[in-house]
């Protein structure tokens, strides 16, 4: 992960500790990419780096993007409100936010926003394991509209019925679904599967 004065941080696989890494602005590229060491369990939390910024497990490897920038995370903040928003007023559902994790066909990704049928049994420390009906990804500096694209299409895989990509730049949002993808630039945002009259203003997703 980037640290002080453009540092970055590299997993030792065979002694899982950590060196420092100068590596040039003109060269970096993410998500960074690297092989965990040894004891990491992609199910068990605890075993994972403890650095910040965003870590996803898949491809067996570990991919490492910064911490969101500013723009990022403001419009994340923005859905994560309006889907807790339309969840308190309709039973049986649960918000997910905060680089939501998920552990999906032996891959662990993370959702910028994301609502699951609400579950009878305990929350737990872990990942969920279940599908999420609405997954939601704002795009970044280092996350562009094809990077998301890919994603979307590793969510699909793994059952989930929608994708919102959220563009800031472009003021839109790409709505991805089994049956293809369409791109939103004006009026309100067409209702998830599963999510009866969730329709919100894009001018509030971007507010």
């Amino acid at each position: 992960m980037r640290g002080i004065a453009g540092r970055w941080y590299r997993q030792r696989v065979s002694s899982g500790s950590w060196d420092v890494v100068t590596v040039p602005r003109a060269l970096e590229k993410f998500p960074m990419a690297f092989e965990p060491g040894r004891g990491f369990s992609p199910s068990k939390p605890e075993r994972w780096p403890r650095l910040p910024g965003r870590l996803e497990f898949y491809e067996e490897r570990l991919h490492v993007t910064p911490p969101c920038g500013e723009q990022q995370a403001a419009i994340a903040a923005n859905i994560v409100f309006l889907l807790a928003g339309w969840a308190r007023a309709h039973a049986g559902f649960e918000v997910g936010a905060n680089e939501a994790g998920m552990l999906l066909g032996g891959a662990v990704r993370a959702a910028d926003a994301a609502v699951w049928r609400a579950s009878s049994r305990r929350r737990s420390s872990g990942f969920h394991r279940r599908p999420p009906l609405l997954a939601v990804e704002v795009s970044g500096e280092d996350e562009n509209e094809d990077m998301l694209m890919d994603k979307a299409r590793w969510y699909l895989e793994q059952g989930v019925e929608t994708v919102w990509l959220v563009l800031p730049e472009e003021r839109q949002v790409v709505v991805v679904t089994a049956k293809g993808r369409k791109r939103v630039s004006a009026g309100r945002l067409p209702a998830p599967a599963g999510m009866k009259d969730f329709q919100p203003a894009l001018a509030d997703v971007f507010r």
